[in-house]
């Protein structure tokens, strides 16, 4: 007898370990704070009527919308944009902030909108952008006297990036390479004047001497008037 009493201790220790274990876990989940609600726009399935309500889960989803539209009976929830019945909470709980969801009686379907042209659901956001190219500038100074610093970086697909650094010296300093610049210039300007000009020269005198040239070289005309006329005779 006192074998069957041991025993029987012995196996109901474990199983009041896994209850008590067991209800501190429905404990914790009954004591974790409920989602919050988020902003969800219904309307009917005509779409002549649009509320916006606020619900934490589907069920309460359903509630709101079917107090906020005065629809009698159960009703079902499906995607505006293209019909998507909305039946699990998991699936409820990936839709976005403001979706468009159309309550549905019994007997009534989904239709697309009968208006022509582009259609916008609000529903709809765009997708994760991904970036092609950023362009930032950076202006900034090492010393109080320098002009300032530009630093040019390019990212593409935010993953290849380029960077050119723009160091301007001093005020002084950048005068001084200024004046320095002007100066090589201007001799620069003058050489090709001065040689331009002693060309030209030569090929002036040259064409001189060529004609002084030909002039000496060139017969003399003969006289074809007499030096002398005859007397006329008197009459």
């Amino acid at each position: 007898m006192d074998y069957a009493k041991s025993l029987s201790q012995r196996l109901a220790a474990p199983v009041s370990k896994c209850v008590s274990v067991s209800a501190s876990m429905t404990q914790q989940l009954l004591a974790s704070p409920a989602p919050p609600p988020r902003p969800y726009r219904v309307c009917n399935w005509d779409r002549s009527l649009r509320k916006g309500v606020m619900a934490p889960s589907l069920a309460e989803l359903v509630c709101q919308a079917q107090s906020a539209l005065d629809m009698p009976g159960p009703i079902s929830l499906v995607l505006d944009e293209d019909g998507t019945a909305v039946e699990t909470e998991s699936f409820f709980r990936t839709l976005e902030e403001g979706t468009v969801l159309m309550a549905l009686s019994k007997g009534q379907s989904w239709a697309a909108p009968k208006t022509p042209g582009y259609q916008l659901g609000l529903s709809r956001k765009p997708p994760r952008r991904i970036d092609v190219a950023c362009v930032t500038f950076d202006l900034y100074k090492t010393h109080p006297q320098d002009l300032g610093c530009l630093n040019v970086k390019a990212t593409l697909y935010g993953t290849y990036s380029m960077s050119y650094d723009l160091r301007c010296y001093g005020a002084r300093r950048l005068m001084k390479e200024a004046l320095r610049w002007t100066l090589f210039t201007m001799q620069a300007t003058g050489h090709v004047l001065l040689g331009t000009s002693c060309y030209m020269q030569q090929l002036l005198d040259a064409t001189e001497e060529q004609k002084e040239e030909n002039r000496e070289n060139s017969p003399a005309l003969p006289n074809l008037l007499p030096r002398s006329l005859p007397a006329l005779p008197r009459s």
